[in-house]
């Protein structure tokens, strides 16, 4: 009896250990990417991308086994000057049609403290696909205090060459490296058969 009480706790743990990833999806209204970068040594020049998409398939006792896809359109670019919007999109820059989309899909997950992570990805932007590797912080998990379901934040920062994807006019004069910060919220996708 002992026995088969063991080989039946045996089997039913690792069923157990095992429930993987669950589904988020980023909350367009928190999620926020804010670029920098240096001109010409006056000043720093910031802009923002936000209400974009994206899913998190997110395992938190195994963070290693998630993983994240992002994805907005060029011209959703934010940088409080139209001016400097027009210049972004016209040929010095991105030629960005319309319909013209930057997209991230991670690759890797390397856990590096309790609640960090560099996020190894394919980042996709001017038809150029270059592998980024984003330095992630967990902020906080639980029930969303206002919404009353799972919740999770996410902050992260990158560095990144404009050169690599073909968008480096005017450098060194104005910075080739870009400095990228994220902050992003999601939400536990719930499942409505239950």
């Amino acid at each position: 009896m002992k026995k088969t009480l063991l080989a039946a706790a045996l089997v039913a743990f690792p069923l157990a250990a095992q429930a993987g990833p669950e589904a988020y999806t980023l909350d367009a209204s928190h999620s926020q990417i804010l670029f920098s970068y240096n001109h010409l040594g006056y000043s720093t020049t910031w802009g923002m991308f936000s209400g974009f998409e994206g899913d998190i398939q997110f395992d938190q006792d195994n963070p290693a086994n998630s993983s994240v896809t992002v994805s907005f359109p060029v011209r959703s670019m934010f940088t409080g000057w139209e001016g400097r919007f027009e210049h972004f999109m016209s040929a010095d820059f991105f030629g960005a049609a319309e319909d013209e989309m930057v997209t991230f899909t991670s690759t890797a997950i390397e856990v590096t403290g309790d609640s960090t992570a560099n996020i190894t990805g394919d980042l996709t932007l001017n038809g150029i696909t270059k592998p980024v590797t984003l330095a992630a912080t967990l902020n906080q998990t639980g029930d969303h205090p206002m919404e009353g379901k799972p919740w999770a934040g996410f902050d992260a920062t990158a560095t990144l060459l404009r050169s690599d994807f073909e968008v480096g006019a005017f450098a060194p004069f104005v910075s080739d490296e870009v400095q990228v910060q994220i902050s992003i919220e999601a939400m536990k996708v719930m499942d409505t058969d239950s």
